[in-house]
């Protein structure tokens, strides 16, 4: 008989994470899923928060349409879709959404296309770019959490070979789409290099181009829609579109600590101060709608009132854009648009889950992409750690993409580790939450590396860790044998090697992940060799002694020579081999340190 717990689990029904129900956990305490409903993998509702819209897509069809007794609408005659939301409505699948239902093997074809058609997750994939190397993915609460990384030249750094190798070095880390900020440079030949290389979504913020070069004063409804209808035909896959920022709203910035922190929302402020004008952006959207439904380009509607700030959050200023946010959404529906809506980057933790929920009901399920957001201010250089927290909080309450924040957020333009930082810091957030919210297979992945830990199969270790390479690394700095326990705890107190050793515990006996022997560890790698250098913990004669472990790294058989000796190898690949084993430097001392004979 089991034996009964002392406390009753508050279990609702969600999926438990791991497929195969391993281990004891009792799963997710998240609510049942209810993918085609408003709560496909959701929190529990604290006390006050505000319910669900009972609004989807399907209550702002465009004029003309209808719905037929099948459920999916029936259009004007000779009408021809365009947009994946106009081809949901009229219940096609197309090759995306087969695409997405691959990469997202807890959902169908089907399912991706219905929840396309309520509004509720959208495939941003502009008509050029798939024509390029796009590879398409779905942004929305029953798809697993994404993670954008923002990049871009300034005026004072970086260029456009530069921004593109960001670009593939944020998608290595795990990127699922990325933004091009530049507001420096030739913004024309970055944005054109980014799309025609990347095989994920590009975003931008249009108004920057429209600026480059003039003053924000001269901004007209002409230039505000020419701008767009170029980065269209460039294949942008979406824009932000500041258009919720409006003149009422502006009397309600005065008490704010810090202003406006978005740079298309202090623009667009100027903007309607100087001409005592509604903001140009909101004038003309349903202009700006006919262009990007031509491409197939997604909204990704802007916080240009988002706080900047603990103190201003969840002001009046915000919650004020975030209606208008609502009424556009409903509007670029009308229009057979996709949308996504753009949330707040600094928000106290308590006020996290409401923020969330209000967007839920205001916007009526749409995808909601949230920068951070950070729950504290004073981490400058930390801030990929204060804001993934936030982040973790912000996809558990419904939150559907992260827009990643890197150690440069507030102090300068990230370089390439500072992307790779904030791109791995926002990764866990989102698989935490996707774990916690009981997305299907979400904890598959921890239980396979719980299981090589339990085995001290170092090997499996890192090559089921994200970043493997980094972990070895960091194992090695300390014990470079792979052995039955760790440095942490040496061979008498390691409790994962005695658990392992008692016989009526399964831990550690998981077929697949016992190691059949002890190993010699790898020599390191170039980029381990950097981690270690760079934490400044080894001497010079101990890096050396980690990175000229030759043998078992060259493929040399005992009694061999390694291939980076000439006489067993081709020169030229000899030599490259050699290159790796160049004589390191030690910092502290400037002296060199040769490689060890017979290597």
């Amino acid at each position: 008989m089991e034996p009964r717990t002392k406390y009753d689990l508050p279990l609702r029904g969600a999926h438990n994470p791991s497929s195969r129900a391993e281990g004891t956990s009792p799963g997710s305490f998240a609510n049942a899923p209810d993918v085609g409903g408003p709560l496909a993998f959701s929190s529990p509702d604290t006390p006050g928060m505000p319910a669900p819209s009972a609004k989807t897509a399907w209550d702002f069809l465009p004029e003309g349409w209808t719905r037929g007794p099948d459920g999916f609408a029936i259009a004007p005659a000779g009408f021809s879709p365009i947009t994946q939301l106009e081809h949901a409505r009229l219940g096609i699948v197309t090759p995306e959404m087969r695409r997405v239902a691959e990469r997202e093997p807890h959902l169908t074809a089907e399912q991706v296309r219905d929840e396309i058609a309520a509004g509720r997750l959208i495939i941003p994939a502009n008509r050029v770019h798939l024509g390029y190397s796009l590879d398409p993915m779905a942004i929305g609460r029953a798809s697993r959490t994404k993670v954008n990384a923002n990049l871009g030249a300034s005026p004072v750094s970086s260029g456009t070979e530069e921004e593109v190798e960001k670009m593939r070095w944020a998608a290595r880390w795990g990127a699922d789409t990325v933004m091009d900020l530049s507001t420096g440079g030739d913004l024309d030949a970055c944005r054109e290099a980014i799309v025609k290389s990347s095989t994920v979504p590009i975003g931008t913020v249009p108004i920057y181009s429209m600026i480059l070069g003039k003053k924000i004063e001269e901004l007209d409804e002409a230039l505000i829609l020419a701008t767009l209808e170029h980065q269209a035909r460039q294949g942008v896959d979406y824009f932000t579109i500041h258009a919720g920022v409006l003149r009422e709203h502006l009397p309600f910035l005065r008490r704010r600590l810090i202003g406006i922190v978005s740079r298309g929302g202090s623009l667009l402020a100027k903007w309607m101060l100087t001409h005592g004008a509604e903001n140009p952006m909101y004038t003309a959207f349903d202009r700006i709608c006919e262009i990007m439904r031509r491409y197939d380009v997604s909204f990704s509607l802007g916080d240009g009132l988002r706080p900047g700030g603990l103190g201003d959050a969840t002001d009046r200023a915000q919650l004020a854009e975030l209606e208008t946010l609502g009424e556009l959404t409903e509007r670029a529906w009308r229009n057979g648009c996709q949308v996504m809506v753009e949330g707040p980057g600094h928000v106290p933790f308590d006020q996290i889950e409401l923020n969330m929920k209000l967007q839920r009901r205001l916007c009526h399920g749409a995808p909601f992409y949230v920068l951070g957001p950070l729950v504290t201010d004073v981490f400058p250089g930390y801030d990929h750690i204060t804001s993934c927290i936030g982040a973790t909080a912000a996809a558990y309450h419904g939150a559907s993409m992260l827009c990643y924040v890197t150690p440069k957020e507030h102090v300068g333009l990230p370089k390439r580790d500072d992307v790779k930082q904030g791109c791995v810091a926002y990764k866990i957030a989102a698989h935490a939450a996707d774990v916690a919210l009981g997305v299907p297979g979400a904890r598959d992945w921890d239980d396979d590396l719980t299981k090589a830990r339990a085995a001290l199969n170092w090997d499996k270790h890192f090559e089921l860790a994200f970043d493997g390479e980094y972990a070895r690394a960091l194992h090695d700095e300390d014990l470079d044998v792979d052995t039955d326990f760790c440095a942490m705890c040496g061979h008498d107190w390691c409790s994962v090697r005695i658990s392992k050793e008692i016989a009526e515990l399964d831990s550690g006996k998981a077929d697949g992940f016992a190691r059949e022997r002890v190993l010699k560890s790898a020599a390191l790698s170039a980029e381990q060799r950097a981690v270690l250098e760079a934490r400044g913990n080894l001497s010079a004669e101990e890096l050396h002694r980690l990175a000229s472990k030759t043998r078992g790294r060259m493929g040399a058989a005992p009694g061999s020579k390694a291939s980076c000796h000439s006489d067993v190898a081709a020169p030229d690949g000899a030599q490259a081999l050699q290159g790796e084993l160049v004589p390191l430097r030690a910092a502290r001392d400037g002296a060199v340190i040769e490689p060890a004979a017979g290597t």
